[in-house]
């Protein structure tokens, strides 16, 4: 077998999507090659594409499990022993916590003009977004039309849109967060 099978069989599309997370989270999706990544595992980037057709697809590999964790956590959320209210205040602050602790993910999650990128988005947005507006209406007392629940998702949007950047953690925004939230919620019951 030659070296250059024997590496693209010894790197792994974890090892290379962890690598990759790094680099993005430093220097930013549009400032980070193939080559860097391959680079900082020690392997030619032939390697890399030999596990990724391009950037925007490897970027997309990490995204998808980052829309996965929203998922998860809306739906431990949604699991809960808590009241309704509790639960929709715990929804609200969720969605706002995962965006400012997953910053660079949460650019490209809901930020990224990139055309490269955008054309690997499918599904994963709509089914997060309709995931959040089942949990939202099924949570408030009062009967909310699909556009309330949009203007209280671009709220916390604003609010994760707002701080992206600025804070390094939620819990530098939570008391902010918490009050945003609050507000919200005397809109909606």
């Amino acid at each position: 077998m030659s070296s250059q099978k024997s590496a693209q069989r010894d790197l792994s599309r974890e090892m290379i999507m962890d690598a990759a997370k790094d680099l993005f989270i430093v220097k930013g999706y549009q400032h980070v090659s193939m080559r860097q990544i391959a680079k900082e595992l020690g392997y030619s980037h032939g390697a890399i594409y030999y596990h990724f057709n391009s950037k925007a697809e490897l970027f997309y590999a990490l995204v998808e499990d980052h829309f996965s964790m929203l998922e998860q956590k809306l739906k431990e959320i949604a699991q809960a022993p808590l009241a309704p209210i509790e639960k929709l205040e715990a929804i609200l602050l969720g969605y706002i916590e995962f965006g400012l602790n997953h910053q660079s993910h949460y650019e490209i999650m809901f930020l990224i003009k990139d055309e490269e990128v955008r054309n690997f988005l499918n599904q994963s947005p709509n089914e997060t977004y309709e995931l959040f507006a089942q949990t939202v209406h099924s949570l408030c007392e009062k009967q909310l039309s699909i556009q309330e629940i949009w203007s209280i998702f671009l709220a916390l949007h604003g609010f994760v849109t707002h701080y992206l950047r600025h804070v390094i953690q939620y819990e530098e925004v939570r008391d902010m967060a918490k009050a945003h939230v609050q507000f919200l919620l005397k809109g909606i019951n």
